[in-house]
């Protein structure tokens, strides 16, 4: 197969697991790779999918592999009843998906791989049916912690030695001191062991507007012989937040740093403050891109060389009344009323990246999804005298903070649309990820 892929580009094809609003599978699509198959058990999750992505298939039917030119099928509905097994004759590039984090998730339970939510062993089930040349599979930052450290060394040697399966009767202990012995020994189908390689990111990094930690797993089929050296450096980071600082600063002539010539409409109270607060140690010039902020988001910048989005219109106080206006066609863009500033929930600040979209579990819509306003009110209990309104971030802007395209359409009321935002892999991040996939994929298939 090798040979007849030499000296051209092919298109590839993946299969999207735990799909949830269709954040990596967007990254993966858009970074060159035809969707086989997604799978998602939440009801309004696959209903976003049936939106944007796929075609539902009916209960009973089973699902083919789809023709050039047309949207995946979407499995709704719990993948332990999935049977993967006709994609093996496919050979399917990239396996793709985000098992439940909640086991692991500082938000959760943490239970851990006692928890029954933990789905890592169906997505190693999925590599051993279908036997992909490349997994990249994305969870929370919790499974570093240090009270998750072994069982995640746990993890990262099943997915190298996905057909060493477990004994129902063993523990998770006894499994992983069989695991280390066979990676020690020489495998007889490199087809059958996985290179693995675990990276902790920050999304806004790579130039999603967003404060977002998380761990990517990605792993090549051992047969292929990926550099995967040469992967990882294709993955660093490219922004910083060192370099945004510095795009804040005058220059030494007095000129305005270009954030600010980028945003010529922000109020010189608002810079003020935000300049006050920068570090007064000298920014050393590290060549990266500045972090793009909230603001940039909303405004439609998207970094250096890329073409700008409409800005989203704002969300004046006599809009904070649930009615969806649509203002300039933009959907999803409703203002909720009676935001609340508390302690554990403090707000974003235009001028840096978002806090973490949260999947809707700490007490308010969408978790932290309060902003500050650039307008004030004279206030005598505040510092300076000077309140700052605020406002919940609509479902849009949320939306624009994880990268999703405008054109994303969500199912389900407003907490559930958050909820999906929330789960979601930010597109850009997944995309970063995808395109270096497919580049490694691409040298190793043309190697001599």
């Amino acid at each position: 197969m090798a040979d007849q892929r030499k000296g051209s580009r092919v298109e590839r094809t993946s299969v999207e697991l735990f799909a949830g609003g269709g954040g990596l599978a967007m990254a993966v699509s858009n970074a060159g790779f035809r969707p086989l198959l997604l799978n998602e058990f939440a009801k309004h999750a696959c209903r976003t999918l049936a939106i944007n992505l796929a075609d539902p298939v009916p209960d009973g039917v089973l699902p083919t592999i789809p023709a050039p030119g047309q949207r995946p099928p979407l499995v709704s509905g719990d993948i332990q009843s999935l049977d993967m097994s006709y994609l093996a004759e496919a050979e399917v590039d990239l396996l793709a998906g985000g098992p439940p984090c909640q086991p692991f998730s500082l938000g959760g339970i943490a239970k851990g791989d006692e928890d029954k939510r933990n789905m890592f062993p169906e997505m190693f089930r999925a590599i051993r049916e279908i036997q992909p040349k490349a997994i990249i599979c994305e969870n929370v930052r919790g499974l570093l912690r240090p009270s998750f450290a072994p069982y995640f060394r746990y993890i990262l040697n099943e997915l190298a030695l996905p057909f060493e399966k477990r004994d129902p009767d063993s523990t998770w202990q006894e499994h992983n001191a069989l695991l280390i012995k066979r990676l020690a020994e020489t495998q007889d189908d490199p087809r059958k062991r996985y290179v693995v390689r675990p990276f902790p990111v920050n999304a806004a990094d790579y130039g999603v507007p967003q404060i977002r930690h998380r761990v990517i797993i990605v792993a090549f089929r051992s047969d292929l012989d990926v550099d995967i050296d040469a992967f990882a450096a294709s993955v660093r980071p490219e922004y910083s937040e060192a370099a945004l600082h510095r795009s804040m600063l005058d220059d030494d002539e007095g000129n305005p740093g270009s954030y600010w010539v980028r945003h010529p409409d922000v109020p010189p109270h608002v810079r003020d403050r935000v300049v006050a607060r920068l570090p007064t140690s000298p920014l050393l010039d590290d060549g990266r891109k500045p972090w793009r902020t909230l603001r940039d988001a909303l405004s439609g910048y998207q970094g250096p060389g890329k073409e700008n989005l409409p800005p989203v219109p704002d969300i004046p106080d006599e809009w904070l009344d649930r009615v969806d206006r649509k203002p300039n066609g933009f959907t999803h863009h409703v203002g909720w009323p009676d935001a609340r500033i508390y302690d554990g929930h403090t707000p974003n600040e235009r001028d840096r990246p978002a806090k973490t979209v949260k999947a809707g579990v700490h007490g308010v819509p969408g978790g932290e999804s309060v902003m500050l306003r650039d307008d004030r009110v004279k206030d005598p209990t505040a510092p300076g005298g000077w309140r700052y309104k605020h406002r919940y971030m609509t479902v849009r802007e949320a939306a624009r903070v994880m990268s999703f395209p405008d054109q994303w359409e969500a199912s389900g009321p407003r907490g559930e649309q958050m909820r999906q935002l929330g789960n979601a892999v930010p597109v850009l991040l997944g995309e970063v990820f995808a395109r270096a996939v497919a580049t490694a994929l691409e040298k190793a298939e043309n190697q001599e």
